[in-house]
C-alpha cells in the first residue's frame, strides 16, 4: 500500500531530475503534491463508508496508510512552498497571515499533525479509543480546509475543487446518515 502511494513521488522526482516538470517546476510540484494530499485524505475518509456498505474488511486495514500518505504529501507540499520562499520564516508567516488561501492550507496541515502523531495503535491505547476517535474527527475539518485551499488556488476551471468538495460532502452525509444507527 505505502509503496503504491509513493509511486507518484518517484515520478515527480524523476521528472525533476530529467527537467520534465515544465516551465514552472515549483508550481507543478506544488500542485501535484497538494492534489495527492487531498485525494489520499478523501480516500482515507471513504474507507469507513465503503466498509460499512460493502461488508469488506480491507478498507479498514488501509485507512491509516492512506491518512499517513496524505499527511506526508501535505507536508511535502508545504516544504516545497517553504523552499520556494527561501526558507524565510518571516516571509512565510506574513503570507500565512495575509493570504486566506495560504492560511486555510496551513491550518489544514496543522490539523493533520496531531492526527499523524496519534495514528499508531499505541497512541490509541494511550489516549483511549473515545478520546482518540474524537481527536481524529478533525480530519473532516482538515479535508474541508484542503478543498477550500484548492478552490481558492485555482484561477479558472474549478471542476477539480468542486469534485473534491462534493466528494467530501458525500462522505459527511454518509457519516451523518450512519451515525444515528450506531446509537440505537
Amino acid at each position: 500500500m505505502v509503496v503504491g502511494g509513493l509511486v507518484p513521488l518517484v515520478g515527480l522526482l524523476l521528472d525533476a531530475r530529467t527537467g520534465a516538470l515544465g516551465a514552472n517546476p515549483v508550481q507543478r510540484a506544488l500542485l501535484q503534491t497538494g492534489l495527492l494530499a487531498l485525494a489520499l485524505l478523501l480516500l482515507s475518509l471513504a474507507c469507513t463508508p465503503l466498509r460499512t456498505l460493502s461488508g469488506w474488511t480491507w478498507p479498514a486495514r488501509v485507512r491509516r496508510a492512506l491518512g499517513l500518505l496524505a499527511f506526508a504529501y501535505a507536508a511535502l507540499h508545504f516544504l516545497i512552498y517553504l523552499f520556494d520562499h527561501g526558507l524565510t520564516p518571516g516571509v512565510v508567516l506574513e503570507d500565512v497571515l495575509e493570504r486566506p488561501f495560504i492560511t486555510v492550507g496551513f491550518v489544514a496541515l496543522v490539523l493533520l499533525i496531531p492526527l499523524a502523531v496519534t495514528s499508531t495503535p499505541r497512541m490509541v491505547r494511550r489516549l483511549g479509543f473515545v478520546r482518540w476517535q474524537r481527536l481524529h474527527r478533525a480530519v473532516y475539518a482538515a479535508a474541508a480546509l484542503g478543498a477550500l485551499h484548492y478552490w481558492w488556488g485555482v484561477k479558472k476551471d474549478h471542476t477539480g475543487p468542486l469534485v473534491a468538495a462534493l466528494a467530501l460532502a458525500a462522505l459527511l452525509v454518509a457519516r451523518w446518515v450512519r451515525a444515528p444507527r450506531r446509537r440505537s
